[in-house]
């Protein structure tokens, strides 16, 4: 394997003939199958784990277990703590082992910590099973960025990135549906409350994912063993050829501390880290979508089903953003700024406006700006690190995922329980940070087209 190296990008372009770009084609459908299916599967049931606490919410947990509404919220909190602090140690452990399994392995494991939460019976033990889930989960999604920027050249990552995302704007869609069928159906069976089943269920649906995994994930394109050796050699050159790297069995791996040092002195690793900062703050809302909801006047289990259009229409703006900004990839920064800037106004109005159905449409647009400037923010990321070094990708990525979600630690503080109906506090927050995002990515998409990172 050690023979396996990238061309350089004179001998692509000189070995581009009629045939080339067919067997490039040929090449992403293939990858585009290995990879896409199951990740966006995996990412599905990933999703649903982390905020079925906001469906269980409304299902009666916070009355079985006699929480409040901070205590609720500290729940919320626990899980990104121990999220962010082991999202650069998981990554750097990804960039030097096989996808294939690391990432299937932490599945099975949150899996069976999900199932755990049907057997709460304090709050005191609801924060420690969320902390040990925060603490799994951390791997999954820095992991996935940094895999697929390690398959695909930075004009095909927008759309990749956005079906991808599609699967949390998916589950929060049939999460509801889900979540009210099960609460609903299965309430009671076995002496078991709804919301006990649906982490019953989940967990365990998680762990019967993560086993398909293990056998479909691909792993790295010079170590996968699902491609030809010409299927590897043509991945690799023209990765170099878009001036990306991967991961290659013959090149010396950084440290942990170069690798650090590295990232966290790149001026574009900070501007891009605090944009996601104030977007993650604002995203925290998906958790409340069910108490807002219920907040405009639905009973439990119609809030539940009320909240499948709010994703439904963000899942239809996810997709379309992601298509279209890989024919327009320069421009990705202000596309998220604009998304921002809809998000934005809709709180505005949101504040002044107490009109159940008029607050209902604008939620719904609002949820359209936030995922799809999420999705695209990935992407943005993801082929602005793309030309250092694997393992200076891999901590730049997880660094600004895990302090985007550290902003979430605040943000679910942001809708109390005595806040309802209008929540002004928590949709003035969210104006707020949302203009902060419409700022800074204006501002990177000006200085990163002017100095884009250079690889080494």
């Amino acid at each position: 394997m050690g023979s396996i190296k990238a061309n350089n990008a004179e001998e692509w372009i000189e070995e581009t003939s009629a045939e080339k770009p067919e067997e490039e084609r040929a090449l992403v459908r293939r990858i585009d199958l290995l990879l896409m299916p199951i990740l966006w599967v995996m990412f599905l049931f990933s999703y649903a784990d982390r905020t079925s606490i906001g469906n269980a919410k409304v299902a009666g947990m916070m009355d079985d277990l006699r929480l409040t509404s901070n205590e609720y919220s500290m729940a919320l909190v626990i899980f990104f703590i121990s999220y962010v602090v082991f999202e650069i140690p998981s990554n750097l452990i990804l960039a030097k082992t096989r996808p294939s399994i690391y990432l299937p392995t932490i599945m099975v494991l949150w899996g069976v910590v999900t199932c755990c939460m049907a057997a709460v019976q304090s709050y005191k033990a609801l924060l420690i099973v969320r902390f040990i889930l925060g603490l799994l989960e951390a791997g999954f999604a820095p992991g996935v960025m940094l895999l697929l920027s390690s398959w695909y050249k930075r004009a095909e990552l927008a759309k990749r990135f956005s079906i991808f995302y599609s699967a949390a704007v998916l589950s929060g869609a049939f999460g509801g549906i889900v979540a009210g069928a099960i609460t609903g159906s299965l309430h009671g069976a076995r002496g078991m409350t709804g919301w006990q089943w649906l982490f019953l269920v989940e967990g365990a649906a998680t762990v019967a994912c993560a086993v398909i995994g293990a056998f479909v994930l691909p792993d790295y394109p010079a170590t996968t063993r699902q491609l030809s050796r010409r299927q590897r050699e043509l991945a690799l050159q023209r990765l170099k050829a878009d001036n990306s790297t991967c991961r290659a069995e013959d090149s010396p791996p950084l440290t942990a501390l170069q690798a650090v040092r590295t990232s966290l002195t790149d001026w574009r690793t900070w501007i891009l880290t605090v944009g996601y900062m104030a977007l993650g703050g604002s995203a925290t809302m998906y958790y409340f979508y069910p108490t807002l909801v219920a907040g405009l006047g639905y009973t439990s289990h119609m809030a539940q089903y009320m909240v499948v259009p709010i994703y439904s229409v963000a899942f239809v703006a996810v997709l379309t953003t992601g298509y279209f900004n890989d024919k327009y990839p320069n421009f990705r920064g202000l596309v998220i700024a604009a998304w921002l800037a809809v998000s934005m106004t809709c709180s505005i109005i949101v504040c002044a406006v107490y009109n159940y159905t008029a607050r209902y449409v604008l939620l719904i647009f609002m949820a359209s700006g936030l995922m799809s400037g999420n999705a695209l923010s990935l992407a943005y990321a993801s082929s602005t690190f793309a030309p250092t070094r694997q393992e200076t990708k891999a901590v730049s990525l997880a660094f600004l995922n895990s302090l985007g979600n550290l902003s979430q630690i605040y943000g679910a503080y942001l809708f109390p329980a005595h806040d309802a109906p209008e929540y002004l506090m928590g949709f003035g927050v969210i104006s707020g940070l949302c203009a902060v995002c419409v700022v800074l990515y204006s501002v990177a998409h000006a200085l990163i087209r002017r100095y884009p990172a250079k690889s080494g």
